[in-house]
């Protein structure tokens, strides 16, 4: 059993940091590359502060800004052997390098008889809720759910943060690592020593009768709070923290919505054809005759995400939205 003694306390970017620090110490082929990553910058976001003068510049290396260049020498670098993690500094552009991402990274594997495996980690951030505006506030994670051969990893807690960002390094096949910027500062109990999370796992941050919140990433927290409003309104709303979107652990989704009846998903990708409606599709398949109520879905409404900071926090999930939804489900009647 953890205890406050064998954990130390880190927020989600200092997580970050750490993860990458222990990969780079651990073994010479992993390497760092992206924009503005070397020291004094140290990334956009202090993500990789430190660690150029820690570990050198030939491992954490400032690259041209050119995300399609940045994926494309990753790629080659893990087809010969190394470990590379490449950072595209905002989500939104990483339309630039969709090509080398799905048509070799996730192919390599397959196009090759098994023989060629591509040990690429491409750290992202959505840069939502700060009211960047329409072209750097997406999130994008269902379009590489759609791409045989990508894991997606979408984390919350520092913990977890860390745990999964050491097993995506490590992986042998390409992952797409999503970080949320907006949640860069929160701090939570991370274990002490080697600590590593198996990819495909969720989650259950709280745990509830009525309603499962289905949830990953910034979402989580919203997820959360909306349980402890619930909770004062008689409604024990369980939370399940899906940390990964590929490989998508279904039999915990199913489980714990088999226990409540209910569900509501949340996330910060658009509604229409998102990760909710996958997720909603396979419960009714597995579920639909022991299901209370129908599926809800909380997400992102389908439009360009406005830069004023109100019309943008009407354009994502809400605590407000999350509780609606789920009383309404926990109201419902057949």
């Amino acid at each position: 059993m953890t205890t406050i003694a064998d954990t130390k306390t880190l927020t989600v970017v200092g997580a970050i940091n750490e993860a990458l620090d222990e990969a780079l110490a651990a073994d010479p082929r992993v390497f760092l590359l992206g924009e503005d990553m070397a020291d004094p910058g140290g990334g956009v976001s202090g993500a990789t502060s430190g660690l150029s003068t820690k570990h050198g510049k030939s491992r954490v290396l400032d690259t041209p800004i050119s995300e399609a260049a940045i994926a494309g020498a990753a790629i080659g670098a893990a087809l010969e052997g190394q470990i590379p993690v490449a950072e595209i500094m905002i989500m939104d552009f990483i339309a630039i390098a969709m090509d080398q991402i799905v048509n070799i990274a996730a192919k390599a594997r397959f196009m090759s008889a098994n023989r060629t495996s591509c040990p690429l980690t491409v750290r992202t951030a959505t840069f939502g809720g700060l009211g960047s505006g329409a072209t750097h506030s997406q999130s994008l994670e269902s379009w590489f759910m759609h791409v045989p051969g990508l894991k997606v990893i979408v984390p919350s807690t520092p913990a977890d943060v860390k745990g999964l960002l050491k097993a995506a390094i490590f992986d042998p096949d390409p992952s797409i690592f999503v970080e949320t910027i907006a949640c860069y500062g929160i701090r939570g109990e991370v274990p002490a020593g080697d600590h590593v999370v198996e990819i495909g796992t969720a989650d259950i941050k709280r745990s509830g009768s009525d309603v499962t919140l289905i949830t990953y990433g910034r979402g989580v927290f919203d997820s959360l709070q909306a349980a402890e409003q619930l909770a004062a309104e008689g409604i024990d709303a369980e939370v399940l923290d899906l940390r990964t979107l590929v490989p998508l652990d279904t039999e915990a989704v199913l489980e714990s919505v088999g226990r409540t009846g209910r569900a509501v998903m949340v996330h910060y990708a658009v509604e229409f054809a998102g990760p909710g409606a996958e997720i909603a599709t396979r419960i009714n398949s597995e579920l639909f005759g022991q299901l209370k109520a129908p599926v809800q879905r909380v997400a992102s409404r389908y439009r360009p995400i406005p830069a004023a900071v109100g019309l943008e926090a009407a354009v994502y999930p809400s605590v407000d939205r999350i509780t609606a939804a789920a009383r309404a489900s926990v109201e419902y009647v057949k």
